[in-house]
C-alpha cells in the first residue's frame, strides 16, 4: 500500500508539473488561434492597394497585360500612348510586396503584370528565360523538373520576377550579390513604346538604372538568369552569443566550406534583445536530392510566430521553440528548391486593427554592433512591437545605379507589427527615422520598397547618386509617364 501510494504520488507530481510546463503555451496558442481569425478585406471599385493595407489609393484604372508575348507588347504599346495621351501616369506592379505605393500613383494606370508569365529554359547555357510577371512560384518547380534552381532571390516565392528585379532584391545564397548579378539580359519597353535590350554591353546604362530602378524606366518585359544546379543541402545550426555569432559561423565555414544558403535570426525577447543569435548554414553535401514537394500545413508554426506579436510570452517560446524543438522536427537535409519554394502567406497577419511592416538595413560588417546597439536603444524607447529579425549576407553590387550594397554588408531584416490608426503610422514614422540615422552613422544604408517614411533628407544621404538618378529619369522619360508615390515623395521638382 505504501509503495502504491508513493507511486501515485510520482504520478500527480508528474502531472503537476506537466500540467504547468503544458498548459500556459497551450492557452497560449489557442488564444492566438481565435484573435488570427482571417478577415477579408475588399477594396472598392476603382482602388489599389499594397501588401501593407496602408496605401488605399483610388485610380483610373488597373490594365492586365496579356499572356501572349506579341499581343502583350502590342497592347502595352498602345496604352502608354493612351495614357500620354489622357495626361496619366503609369505604375507598374506584380505581387505589390511594395510597401510605401512604390507600385502606385494616384489618378493613374496600374499596369498587373501578373498574366505574363511564360517561361523557358536553355539548359545548355544555364540561362532562364522569364516573363516578368511570372511569380517565384511558377518558376521554382519549372526548373526543379530541369534539376536547376534560382541563383538569387528573396527568401519566399511570392514576389515576382519583374518586381524582384526592380526592388534589386538580395537574399540568404551565401556569398552572392543582389539578383541583378544573375540578369544576363532584359528587354524593357520605354515611353515611347519602343523595346530595346538592355545587357552589361548593349545600353548598358539602362541596365544599370532599370534594375533596382522602381519601375520609372519602362517594363521591364523578360529576362534572361542565370540559374545553377538544384542541390542536397544539410542544415547546420547553433546558438551562440551575439558576439561570437561571426566565430562560429567561420568555424562552421571552416567544416562544411560548401555553404549555399545561411542566415542568422535574432533573440527579440525584450529582456534579451538581440543578445544571443540563431546561425543556420546549409550545406552540400553528396547524395540524392529530396523530391520538391507542395509545402505542407503551416498552422502551428504560424500561431506560434503569430503569437509573439504584442506578447512577451510569446516571444520567448517562440525562440525556445525555434531553437529546442524545431530543429528536430524540421529535419536536416533538403533540396535548394525546397527550402526556397515557400510562400510569405503563412505568416503575414490578417487583424482590421494591425499590419506587418518589414524594414531593413545594410551595414558594413565591422560596424554592425554599433547599429544593433543604436536599433535596441531605438526600438525599447518607442515600445515598437518587433517579431523577427532575420540576418544574410549581401556581397558588393557591381551592377546597379541606385546601390545599397556598395561593399560587403550584413543585412538585417526587421519585421514589426503596428496598429492600423493614423497615431500608429505616425509613431511607426519617428522610429524609422530613428533607425535610419541610426545606420546611416553607421556607415550603411536602408532599403527603398518599403514605407516612405525616411526624410529626403535621409534618403539623400543613404543614395547620395539620387539627384543624377532622377536626372537621367527625366531624360529617358521626358514626360514623366511613369512614376509612382516613391518618385512623388523623393524624386520630383529636382
Amino acid at each position: 500500500m505504501r509503495r502504491r501510494g508513493k507511486i501515485w504520488l510520482v504520478v500527480l507530481a508528474v502531472g503537476i508539473v506537466a500540467s504547468l510546463v503544458l498548459v500556459p503555451p497551450i492557452v497560449h496558442l489557442v488564444k492566438t488561434a481565435y484573435r488570427d481569425r482571417s478577415v477579408v478585406e475588399r477594396l472598392p471599385a476603382g482602388y489599389t492597394d499594397d501588401v501593407s493595407r496602408s496605401n488605399k489609393t483610388q485610380i483610373a484604372e488597373i490594365w492586365d497585360m496579356p499572356s501572349d508575348p506579341q499581343k502583350g507588347e502590342d497592347e502595352l504599346r498602345q496604352l502608354l500612348r493612351r495614357a500620354q495621351a489622357s495626361h496619366l501616369h503609369v505604375s507598374i506592379s506584380g505581387a505589390r510586396h511594395s510597401m510605401g505605393g512604390q507600385t502606385i500613383y494616384p489618378g493613374g494606370i496600374a499596369i498587373n503584370m501578373l498574366p505574363f508569365k511564360g517561361m523557358n529554359l536553355d539548359e545548355d547555357k544555364n540561362l532562364l528565360h522569364v516573363q516578368a510577371g511570372a511569380k517565384w512560384a511558377d518558376v521554382i518547380p519549372y526548373l526543379d523538373q530541369h534539376g536547376r534552381s534560382v541563383a538569387v532571390m528573396q527568401s519566399d516565392n511570392s514576389f515576382t520576377v519583374g518586381g524582384s528585379l526592380s526592388v534589386n532584391c538580395h537574399g540568404w545564397q551565401y556569398d552572392r550579390p543582389p539578383i541583378a548579378s544573375t540578369v544576363e539580359s532584359f528587354h524593357l519597353m520605354k515611353a515611347d513604346g519602343s523595346v530595346i535590350a538592355c545587357s552589361r554591353t548593349q545600353n548598358r546604362e539602362l541596365f544599370s538604372l532599370a534594375l533596382g530602378g522602381y519601375g520609372l524606366f519602362g517594363v521591364i518585359l523578360d529576362a534572361d538568369l542565370q540559374v545553377v544546379p538544384n542541390e542536397r543541402l544539410r542544415l547546420e545550426q547553433c546558438v551562440v552569443p551575439l558576439g561570437g555569432a561571426m566565430v562560429s559561423f567561420a568555424r562552421s565555414l571552416h567544416k562544411h566550406p560548401s555553404a549555399e544558403l545561411v542566415y542568422g535570426r535574432l533573440n527579440i525577447a525584450p529582456q534579451k534583445m538581440f543578445d544571443e543569435v540563431l546561425v543556420n548554414v546549409f550545406y552540400e553535401e553528396s547524395g540524392p536530392i529530396p523530391h520538391l514537394t507542395a509545402a505542407g500545413s503551416h498552422w502551428l508554426p504560424r500561431l506560434v510566430f503569430r503569437g509573439s506579436a504584442g506578447s512577451t510570452y510569446g516571444k520567448e517560446m517562440r525562440w525556445s521553440a525555434e531553437t529546442k524543438i524545431q530543429p528536430e522536427l524540421a529535419g536536416k537535409v533538403f533540396s535548394r528548391n525546397q527550402l526556397m519554394n515557400d510562400n510569405a502567406e503563412w505568416y503575414l497577419g490578417h487583424s482590421q486593427d494591425t499590419t506587418d511592416i518589414l524594414h531593413e538595413y545594410f551595414v558594413p560588417r565591422d560596424h554592425a554592433g554599433e547599429f544593433l546597439a543604436a536599433a535596441r536603444t531605438i526600438i525599447r524607447k518607442h515600445n515598437e512591437d518587433l517579431l523577427n529579425v532575420t540576418v544574410r549576407d549581401v556581397r558588393t553590387d557591381h551592377d546597379t545605379f541606385l546601390n545599397y550594397a556598395t561593399q560587403d554588408m550584413l543585412a538585417f531584416v526587421m519585421f514589426f507589427s503596428q496598429p492600423r490608426t493614423p497615431d500608429g503610422d505616425a509613431e511607426m514614422q519617428t522610429m524609422t527615422q530613428d533607425l535610419v540615422g541610426g545606420v546611416l552613422q553607421a556607415g550603411g544604408r536602408y532599403y527603398l520598397p518599403y514605407r516612405l517614411h525616411p526624410t529626403e533628407a535621409q534618403f539623400l544621404r543613404a543614395y547620395p547618386q539620387a539627384n543624377e538618378f532622377f536626372n537621367l529619369k527625366r531624360r529617358y522619360d521626358p514626360q514623366e509617364l511613369f512614376q509612382n508615390e516613391f518618385y512623388r515623395k523623393y524624386g520630383g521638382d529636382r
